[in-house]
């Protein structure tokens, strides 16, 4: 199957006919990053599944009026990345339990999956990066997973990229003291 573009994407969306079919194509071709995004941020494969719905639904809605001004990836991003704060905010809402309960719970839920072994690496990471604020969580994920450069970074988060550079630098060291700490 070859892959469609983006602009031939949008133009069977705009499109009666095909609108269903290309955007089922879009979802296709975004979806398991945009999972993955979505994942790292909020750590439970059931609440990641929501807030991945909830984008795809938002992204059905706003697709007729997107203007082009930014790529379509980017787009969907920040609408992911939208969401997925959104979600994170309505949690913190939700439980009166202090920030550090809510990083613990997170922490939890990491070391609950079947694969998670606390002597490798890639566990200590993951447990580095749920005790990290949301904003240099989402910068680090967006920068270390998904290689996502500053410029395009900037334009999703709508921060500079000097903001970014220092928000990821922030992130990197709280990550590494935590690796070397546990």
């Amino acid at each position: 199957m070859t892959s469609t573009s983006d602009q031939q994407l949008l133009q069977e969306f705009r499109n009666p006919i095909t609108k269903e079919a290309a955007f089922t194509m879009l979802v296709k071709k975004y979806q398991e990053r945009i999972y993955w995004l979505i994942r790292r941020m909020v750590v439970s494969h059931e609440d990641a599944n929501d807030v991945v719905q909830n984008t795809f639904i938002r992204v059905w809605n706003g697709l007729e009026k997107f203007r082009e001004d930014s790529q379509l990836y980017t787009w969907i991003y920040r609408i992911a990345t939208n969401e997925c704060l959104s979600f994170l905010e309505q949690q913190k809402r939700k439980s009166l339990a202090s920030l550090s309960e809510k990083d613990q719970e997170r922490a939890e839920q990491v070391k609950a999956d079947s694969h998670f072994d606390a002597q490798k690496l890639e566990w200590k990471l993951e447990l580095a990066i749920q005790q990290l604020p949301e904003r240099q969580r989402m910068v680090f994920i967006l920068r270390y997973y998904q290689e996502m450069p500053y410029e395009q970074m900037s334009k999703l988060l709508e921060t500079s990229e000097g903001a970014l550079k220092a928000s990821y630098h922030h992130a990197a060291k709280k990550i590494e003291q935590y690796i070397l700490n546990h």
